[in-house]
């Protein structure tokens, strides 16, 4: 059984009486990335800053391997950190850069030129020791900044949108890089990030967060296939959202016809909901929409209808036309 290495109890901050993180709870596992996903202010970052010791929680507890951090400065938590901004000393070579935290723990010379030699392979950037910081691209930067952080061999590796100053391309790239490091080193990670598609590819465990709260959490796969609210379900784009009206004890009624519900959720008469329609090639529900707007999109078309839905066809339809869909179904209530 695998224990969790980080936990996080009832965590709190407020900020000019302003709650900014309410009740945040949560583990990390040993060799586990978990991400923190959410919108900018939605308490990211700073819960991140907590964690590394940098600021206190109002109220809560962090512990590492079942002790309280509390009492324990930043520096002496041996937790790594990656940031956006690479964060690099720019009067220090590659070499030297990666280095530096080795040098400060006293490390013999002969251990920080193996272990640097070591991660600059690991980085894909062996034979760049002497090149300077200015003269590296963004990704470039950013290869270096992680083996710094991985230099040390810290307890636990955060990074705070360290791919946000990318382009797409580079993002993509660097991204499976990351994720083979990270499972090679077996390092528990906390990633944060607003962006979904990092988070899919990197995490292990997800946590959206909203609101100061986590609203959801789970696998890549739980969360895309369940998001549980419509909140969540617009946020990762999961499908197409709709408002209706419980007409019967399952039935609710939409601009888009009747739908059976199946949920868990215990429903009254009149009340209103959120439905979630994924468009599926076979079973669930057909419905009949009229094409607003056709986009391309790669290999395939973007259709905007009524009612601000949008599915997706192999074949451009005219705009004005009927088109048929088949959706699934899901209760967001």
């Amino acid at each position: 059984m695998i224990t969790a290495l980080l936990e996080l109890k009832n965590i709190s901050k407020s900020y000019d009486n302003k709650p900014l993180l309410k009740d945040i709870s949560f583990t990390v596992k040993a060799g586990e990335t978990v991400c923190l996903l959410g919108v900018s202010g939605s308490g990211k970052s700073t819960l991140l800053r907590i964690i590394a010791g940098l600021e206190s929680p109002d109220e809560g507890m962090i512990l590492f391997n079942g002790r309280d951090l509390a009492g324990t400065p930043s520096h002496a938590r041996d937790f790594g950190m990656v940031f956006q901004d690479y964060g690099l000393f720019p009067h220090l070579n590659i070499f030297d850069n990666i280095a530096f935290g080795l040098r400060m723990r006293k490390m013999p010379s002969g251990e920080i030129k193996q272990r640097v030699a070591t991660l600059l392979k690991q980085i894909s950037m062996s034979g760049f020791e002497n090149r300077k910081v200015n003269d590296l691209s963004g990704g470039e930067q950013q290869r270096v900044a992680l083996a710094r952080a991985l230099a040390p061999q810290p307890r636990l590796l955060m990074f705070d949108e360290p791919l946000g100053a990318l382009d797409r391309t580079l993002k993509e790239g660097l991204l499976n890089e990351l994720r083979a490091v990270l499972h090679k080193t077996k390092i528990p990670a906390i990633y944060v990030t607003h962006d979904q598609e990092e988070a899919f590819a990197v995490a292990d465990r997800i946590l959206l967060l909203h609101n100061g709260r986590i609203v959801r959490h789970g696998t890549p796969e739980e969360i895309w296939s369940a998001p549980g609210s419509a909140w969540a379900a617009r946020f990762l784009g999961a499908g197409n959202i709709v408002d209706g009206m419980v007409v019967f004890a399952n039935k609710v009624s939409t601009e888009f016809g009747v739908f059976d519900l199946n949920c868990k959720h215990k429903h009254r008469k009149g009340e209103k909901i959120s439905l979630l329609l994924k468009q599926v090639s076979a079973g669930g529900r057909e419905i009949k929409l009229k094409v607003k707007d056709v986009l391309f999109t790669r290999e395939q078309f973007q259709v905007h209808a009524r009612g601000g839905l949008v599915v997706h066809m192999k074949e451009r339809p005219k705009v004005g036309a009927i088109v048929r869909v088949r959706v699934q179904i899901e209760c967001l209530a």
